[in-house]
């Protein structure tokens, strides 16, 4: 079966078709058939499949030297670490971190693997790729970092994990702002108590609410206000105008 499937998987118009099958949505919109990855690989297919085996027979046959063909990104700017990080993969992640796969290289939505990994919960692949050298506190994504992924989910296993190897909790960016922010949005309290206990700024201007003690405030959060309150945050920054 495996050598019936690397036939299938060195054939670039065969790729073509299954990543199409796979990726494009039952939304029959303008050009909706061409929505989908071009330029993938079958490490790509393997990856994103929990395919080990095939992808080990699956190396030599891609015609370039290992580093190279674990590193090939697809037209989306996804290497084949990438999908598998974000598909929960882990025993894919770990082959292909160890075949020489960058683990902070740049692309896709969500920016890197690692934020692909904390942005849909799948702690064991954060936790390995952190111990391969992956940086907590890569910018770029939907989410801006690692960090506000995982706080956008809700996964606190992540997010201590996460602070445990550095991320910044000051981090500016991304579809919340900043990580308090992302927790305010979903009302975690002991994950607000995480975040201001390891130095996040409870005065912080950002956002619509323009900082999180109106946040917490403007969604009845009344044990998160008192929190903050304590934790020395103010309703309204001090400003001096100079004349």
């Amino acid at each position: 079966m495996c050598e019936l499937a690397c036939l299938l998987l060195v054939n670039s118009g065969s790729i073509s078709c299954i990543t199409q099958v796979i990726s494009v949505s039952g939304y029959k919109g303008l050009l909706y058939s061409q929505n989908y990855p071009k330029e993938s690989t079958g490490l790509h297919v393997t990856a994103r499949f929990e395919l080990p085996n095939i992808s080990r027979i699956l190396f030599p046959r891609l015609g370039k030297e290992t580093t190279v063909v674990v590193n090939k990104k697809d037209s989306y700017g996804q290497t084949p670490l990438y999908l598998a990080a974000l598909h929960g993969r882990h025993e894919m992640v770990k082959l292909l971190a160890d075949k020489g796969a960058d683990v902070n290289a740049q692309g896709g939505e969500y920016g890197n693997a690692l934020q692909a990994a904390s942005s849909r919960g799948h702690e064991q692949i954060v936790r390995l790729l952190a111990d391969k050298g992956a940086d907590v506190n890569a910018q770029g994504g939907l989410y801006g970092n690692a960090l506000e992924a995982a706080l956008g989910g809700g996964y606190e296993k992540i997010i201590r994990l996460l602070v445990d190897n550095g991320a910044d909790v000051n981090a500016q960016g991304g579809l919340y702002g900043n990580a308090l922010r992302a927790a305010l949005y979903r009302g975690h309290e002991q994950i607000i108590r995480l975040l201001v206990d390891k130095g996040a700024d409870v005065n912080v201007q950002d956002g619509e609410y323009g900082n999180a003690l109106y946040a917490a405030s403007s969604r009845g959060h009344e044990e998160i206000v008192e929190l903050l309150v304590n934790k020395g945050a103010v309703a309204f920054e001090k400003r001096t105008e100079t004349l």
